[in-house]
């Protein structure tokens, strides 16, 4: 049988290792359709090379540039929100979502209320909508599987036993590229050298959450929502090497553990083949004796604050990590272009926590308030950036 796939972020680095495996099993998928950001050549590149059903792009004014970019080859395309969402609501076995950001709210769940399979790597629709994703999955038969490394090794591991057996899921790190750096250093660190990611190739703002750990803090929040388990059940151990993702430490003492070498082919391959597993071509084989040892840290909270944040937040509950992930998005942007401090990020995302404590006490009802609490935390902390300059 032949599947169906949509790929929601098809110009990033989790879209183009899709179309890679997709392109090795053309026997088992086509591709429904295909949506970029703002790059019309690139997403018009793979729309050609996958033969996709229809291209969208969300930046509405580069509708032009993707038709001619498409000029001759029969393929279909729109670009702004309606177009996104047509490319979401079109037919597919399996919608990969991997729009960056809160961006890919709207989209995954325009596919998620169809009842569609959703692989999510877009972490942010459950830190900012989570309950309201979970429940609307339930409702519409939604099946969501686990995209990122970790949350596919933590499945992996759990393999359908009793979560209430488990006393700890454990996700890894590698630390980023400041995990030997004292605090000093850390505080005047470029975006450049944040954005140099020891292990994962990633785009530069996903690779600067890495830095700051926040990606971590993102990460024990989409754990929470996917497999319905408590904050204080949820850890982070920092291990270098990057080859164990998740582990299981189950009530009895054992540990259950996935390993791999650091390529996100892997999940991605668990989530196309829908518990089959796919053959990777040109992929790395794990060798324990060439890897000689793996080694395990505690996550440093105090040299990497943006962890202790989202903790926090998840504690909160409520509105408090769609607040939190907000300001974060404002800050990076930020830093990247030199408005802000690394440590900055941390200070920015604290101020904001701190001004909407106890104002969105509810979780978001549904995609369109967890949307607008984010424009207004983005508002908020965008007119703090001139003053957290003087600080930060």
């Amino acid at each position: 049988m032949t599947l169906t796939v949509t790929i929601l972020g098809a110009t990033g680095s989790i879209g183009r290792s899709t179309v890679d495996l997709l392109a090795q099993h053309a026997d088992r998928f086509r591709v429904g359709a295909v949506v970029g950001g703002r790059d019309a050549a690139a997403l018009a590149r793979v729309a050609r090379e996958t033969g996709a059903a229809f291209a969208a792009l969300a930046d509405g004014e580069a509708g032009p540039a993707l038709a001619e970019a498409l000029s001759g080859s029969g393929i279909p395309c729109g670009a702004g929100e309606s177009a996104v969402l047509e490319a979401a609501a079109r037919d597919a076995d399996i919608v990969v979502a991997a729009i960056s950001g809160a961006a890919g709210l709207r989209p995954t769940h325009a596919a998620l209320r169809l009842g569609r399979t959703v692989a999510l790597a877009n972490k942010e629709s459950l830190v900012c909508a989570g309950d309201a994703f979970m429940r609307d999955a339930k409702r519409c038969g939604a099946r969501i599987l686990p995209m990122d490394s970790e949350h596919d090794a933590l499945a992996q591991a759990l393999a359908g036993r009793s979560i209430d057996d488990v006393t700890t899921m454990m996700i890894t790190a590698s630390g980023g590229p400041f995990r030997t750096w004292p605090a000093e250093r850390i505080a005047a660190a470029s975006a450049t050298e944040a954005a140099a990611h020891p292990t994962w190739s990633m785009g530069m703002k996903i690779n600067i959450d890495s830095a700051s750990l926040m990606n971590k803090g993102l990460e024990l929040i989409e754990a929470h929502h996917l497999f319905a388990i408590e904050p204080a059940r949820l850890g982070v151990i920092v291990h270098p090497q990057s080859i164990v993702h998740g582990m299981i430490y189950w009530c009895d003492g054992a540990v259950s553990a996935e390993l791999a070498m650091p390529d996100m082919r892997v999940p991605i391959s668990h989530c196309l083949g829908l518990g089959d597993r796919l053959t990777i071509a040109r992929g790395r084989p794990l060798d324990l004796v060439a890897a000689g040892s793996l080694t395990f840290e505690a996550a440093d909270e105090a040299r990497f604050p943006c962890l202790a944040l989202a903790r926090a937040a998840l504690s909160e509950g409520g509105a408090a990590p769609t607040v939190m992930n907000a300001a974060n998005e404002i800050a990076v942007a930020a830093f990247i272009r030199g408005a802000l401090t690394f440590y900055g990020i941390a200070a920015l995302v604290e101020r904001a926590c701190t001004h909407f404590a106890g104002v969105h006490r509810v979780a978001p009802e549904d995609v369109d308030a967890a949307l607008a609490i984010d424009a207004e935390v983005r508002a908020w902390s965008a007119a703090a950036l001139p003053r957290m300059r003087a600080t930060g």
